[in-house]
Parts: C-alpha cells; structure tokens; sequence
C-alpha cells in the first residue's frame, strides 16, 4: 500500500515550515564575517543576565525531570501579573497553548475558528490538523481591524476566535476596551484567543494590555511569550492565561514536562530581572523612533507599530531590496508568506544595527535608482 494512503487525508496537503537562513549560512554564502539579524522579533539586548546565571546555576539538574506542573513558575507568573494561578497555563512556547486550547475547545469537523488574514500562521496550521475549518477576515486597507466583519464571521460554532494584538506583521494594535467589547459580542461558545506576543513594547501599556483585564470578560483567554521582552526565545517558553475550568483542562491533556527545567529556571529569573526588562523597553522604542524616522526619510511608506517591529513598503522592488541587503550580511523579513509581497518588515535591533541597516537601505535604494 503506497505510504500516501496510510496517512490523514489532511497531512498530505501540509509543507514543512522553511525558516530563513542562519546567520552561519548567510556568512558562508556571502563570504562574510559578520551578520546583523532583524528578521525574527528577538530582544536586541540578548538574553537577561538573572536567567542566564539560572540556567548556568542550574545545568547540572538537566538530568532531572521538572516538576510536573511547574508549579514554581506557575506561582511567579502569578505574583508577576496579578492573575489567579488557577487560570494559568504554561507552555513550550505560547504555540503549544495555541495547539491546546484548539484541541480541548474545539470539535473536529464540527467546529470553525476565526481569524484575520493574514494571521500568525500556527493559527491556521494547528485549525487545520485538528480538523476544524478556519474563517478569515481580511484586514482593512491601512491594516487596522474590522471587529464588525470579525464578529459577523462567527456562528453557533465558532469554537475559538484569534486577535493578535499588537498584530504582525503590522505592528497595529487595539486598545484594551475594543477588545472586551468585542468579547462581549460573540456567540456563546466562542472563546476570544487575544494573542499579546509583542504587548509589553505598546504605549501606554495600560491603555492597550488585555491580560491585567482578564476577569471582566468569561470568554477570554491570553497569551503571552518570554520570546521577546524577556530575551528567552530559544528555550521556548509562554503561558496562557484563561478561565480556570479551561486552564484546568489544558494542564490535564498537556504532554508531561514540555516545559523543560532550564527554560522554568530562566522564566522564574527573567521575571525578576526589573532592570533587563526596563532597558529593553527603552532600547526598543528609542530604536522603533529611529528607524520609523530613517525609512520614511527614505520615501518609504512606513505603518506605525506599538510593537517591536516596523512593517514598511519601500519604494523600490521588495524582493531586491531583501536580496541586496542579505548580500550585505542583514537579513530583514520579506512578507510575501503572508499575501504581502510589496512590503517587508524589519525588527527593531541594537542602535548600531539600526543604523547600518538604514545606511545599507539608502545605499540600495541610490544604487537601484
């Protein structure tokens, strides 16, 4: 029997995701001896120093296995955002809430799931393999949200609806009032995911943040990451904050400890680490002046961002651009997996990086003239 017909019917239609290249391949390929990277959102300060000194404290407990639960990082997540820990759920990665909480919600080819297009792609990959079908609303023109289509997409099984927020790749984000409000709004079984990846760098923050609000509405859950602010992306770690029936039954079906030792161990620290998390606050909206500044001096049309990104439309071909400055050893992101092949979006770095990258950029766009 051929292998194709052993499998589900909907595995055969996926692709496996291609990340972009590695600095390391990008320096072998071009003969360089150095790469700036502003194409994955990370934090420019690196990671905060309370976490590594945990994780360095910490490596000779890698042959043990994590408390079930983490009930450690459980309780500073807590303390840290003023939420009921029975609400909590941490995760590999705020991907692996996104996965669970579409599994323990939603019914297999009887439920749908709404979003925005374009969307975080998790999104629209996990509603596929779970068998649910995915409605998506365009986003409007200037690429704010249309909550009045968003809510009308919605019917009697509507399972789950996702909001990011600060969106990506835009950087548009909504007030927190608009959001409860939308919530408000759905069907009752429609949970709202609000997704606040890049929340923490949108000013004011009380002004926009769902999460310290999470009580006001029964049908609302929160994500969050330690990918960004707190400088932790490679250790893959995130939390889902929920009501607490859901909470309870996503940390019963949870694969045993895919929150892994070292990553609890650099949360918990990463979160006391006050003056970490205030220096990149400033260096990330000092950075996002500059470079919001730079690229429109340049003509270029550039969308504003309460996140730690800029997407912007430059005025020579995309594509060119992209390829002229990955030869110059800085690798921004193209925008053309998201339907968006005119546009690119480059994430805030250190200011040295900010700087040769706009050097780099008028430099292409005289070359190109």
């Amino acid at each position: 029997m051929p292998v194709r017909k052993t499998v589900r019917e909907e595995i055969l239609e996926f692709s496996p995701y291609v990340p972009g290249l590695s600095i390391d391949e990008i320096k072998q390929k071009y003969g360089l001896a150095s790469v700036i990277k502003m194409a994955s959102n990370e934090n420019p300060l690196g990671a905060p120093p309370f976490a590594q000194k945990a994780i360095k404290a910490k490596a000779g407990l890698a042959f043990r296995y994590p408390q079930s639960g983490n009930p450690r990082l459980i309780d500073a997540l807590s303390k840290a955002h003023g939420v009921e820990r029975e609400r909590l759920a941490a995760g590999n990665g705020s991907d692996e809430i996104i996965d669970l909480i579409l599994r323990v919600k939603a019914r297999p080819a009887r439920d749908n799931i709404v979003a925005f297009r374009p969307c975080f792609s998790i999104y629209a990959l996990q509603s596929k393999l779970c068998g649910l079908g995915l409605r998506q609303v365009p986003l409007r023109p200037d690429f704010s949200f249309d909550l009045d289509a968003l809510a009308a997409a919605c019917d009697e099984n509507t399972a789950v609806v996702f909001l990011t927020n600060p969106d990506n790749p835009s950087g548009f984000a909504l007030k927190a009032d608009a959001v409860l409000a939308l919530a408000r709004r759905l069907p009752p079984r429609a949970l709202l995911v609000v997704d606040e990846a890049y929340i923490e760098f949108a000013e004011p923050y009380e002004d926009y943040a769902v999460l310290p609000r999470l009580a006001e509405a029964d049908n609302l859950a929160v994500l969050r990451t330690f990918s960004k602010l707190y400088g932790l992306a490679g250790l893959r770690l995130g939390f889902g904050a929920m009501p607490a029936w859901l909470a309870d039954y996503l940390n019963r079906v949870k694969l045993p400890f895919s929150v892994n030792l070292l990553a609890e161990e650099a949360g918990i620290a990463a979160l006391e680490d006050v003056h970490f998390k205030q220096k990149t606050l400033e260096t990330v909206n000092a950075g996002r002046a500059v470079l919001e500044s730079g690229l429109t001096a340049l003509g270029f049309t550039v969308f504003p961002s309460q996140a730690n990104f800029l997407m912007f439309k430059p005025t020579i071909d995309a594509g060119e651009l992209f390829t002229r400055l990955l030869a110059r050893g800085i690798i921004i992101r193209p925008l053309k997996s998201y339907g968006l092949p005119e546009y690119l979006r480059v994430s805030v770095g250190a200011p040295e990086e900010n700087q040769a990258f706009l050097k780099a950029a008028r430099e292409i766009q005289v070359a190109l003239g």
